[in-house]
Parts: structure tokens; sequence; C-alpha cells
């Protein structure tokens, strides 16, 4: 049967991985944690800090990529909505 962990104990073990007081193997003894899935959680870690500190501009470019992708689908919803009026229309 497998153990689910819930992400705050995760994120306490993967602190005290990165800190480096302890070794894995005394870690996956304390938590009863198998070693590999403590080194996953530890590379998890360090890989999500990256978007923490994400600049304020590329979160703005990401915002402004989003808002004309909905702009588009926008348009072209009003565009498909109009072709099927006419459609119906030419049919008659």
């Amino acid at each position: 049967m497998r153990k689910s962990f819930n992400s705050e104990f995760m994120a306490k073990v993967a602190l005290e991985a990165i800190r480096g007081e302890k070794t894995i193997a005394e870690l996956s003894s304390e938590y009863e944690v198998h070693r590999t899935q403590i080194v996953n959680w530890r590379k998890r870690a360090l890989e999500g800090m990256v978007e923490i500190f994400q600049g304020k501009g590329e979160k703005l470019r990401e915002e402004k990529v989003i808002d004309e992708l909905y702009r588009q689908i926008g348009q072209l919803k009003v565009e498909n909505e109009w072709l099927k009026k006419k459609s119906v229309q030419f049919e008659r």
C-alpha cells in the first residue's frame, strides 16, 4: 500500500534536505520516507524556486500574451457567429 504525503510534509522534508544539516539517509530513517523520494522532493523544490523569483517583467509579458489570446478567441467567436447567421440566410 502506498503512503501519501501532504504538501506541508513534503516541503518540510525537502527544506531539510536542501539545508544539508542531515544526510539523506538520516532524513529517510527519521521521516520513514525512501531516499529517492526525498531526493525527488528536493529537486522539485529547487526547480520551483525559480518561479518564485521570476521578475515582474516576465509575469507582465505572460499576462499580455494571455490577454491577447483571449482577445483573439473573442474575435473568432464573434466572426464564427456572424458566419453561422450568414450561412442560414444564404440557405433560405
